[in-house]
């Protein structure tokens, strides 16, 4: 039997979040905050932080800009969702490129919402010498992001103005955060004619 163009994409979706949340509390159960693990040398590591905010480690405005945060990624995943839900329902198809890249997007967004709403409710804090396990350490909507993926290219050299002994790629981000950039990116690179029209 096979699948309607929806359902391909409510799976796509699905996984997408199970495999974002496997890694989250894999991380979050077996590493103290801080703790790597050298996966390709020092170029690549699992790096367990806890982000309080937007993607990529930055922070936006304390407790009240965590809910302002919070409520945006809501309102963001339900707009997403009711946008694909009305392009799929449209009697001349959709790339689905375009369908794809969109729910690449959605489903990152909940990856996210779901550290943000229930990871306080659900664990332990996470500590330098502790290592989370079953309990509460934030009420709801102010659970923190777990983030691993941690890529130190090169630092550059001492002589380069403004940048000279930084990290190239310092921000470490997690599976979520890897999904709606690529499908952003790939909206923006691959099917700009379908939203310039739109």
């Amino acid at each position: 039997m096979k699948l309607s163009k929806g359902k391909q994409l409510l799976l796509l979706g699905a996984l997408l979040v199970v495999i974002d949340q496997i890694i989250k509390v894999l991380v979050k159960t077996h590493m103290c905050i801080g703790e790597s693990i050298p996966v390709v040398g020092n170029w690549f590591q699992i790096l367990f932080i806890e982000n309080k905010g937007m993607a990529f480690g930055m922070s936006f405005g304390g407790v009240v800009g965590k809910y302002a945060l919070t409520f945006f990624r809501i309102v963001l995943f339900c707009v997403l969702t009711v946008w694909i839900g009305r392009l799929l329902k449209r009697e001349k198809p959709v790339p689905a490129g375009v369908l794809v890249g969109l729910t690449l997007i959605t489903a990152g967004a909940l990856g996210n919402i779901i550290d943000c709403l229930f990871y306080g409710l659900v664990f332990t804090e996470s500590t330098p010498s502790l290592v989370a396990t079953l309990g509460h350490y934030a009420p709801f909507m102010q659970g923190r992001v777990v983030d691993m993926f941690y890529f130190p290219l090169w630092t550059w050299p001492d002589w380069v103005p403004l940048i000279g002994g930084d990290i190239f790629f310092e921000p470490v981000f997690n599976f979520a955060d890897s999904c709606v950039t690529v499908g952003a990116l790939y909206l923006l690179l691959f099917q700009w004619n379908f939203f310039s029209k739109e």
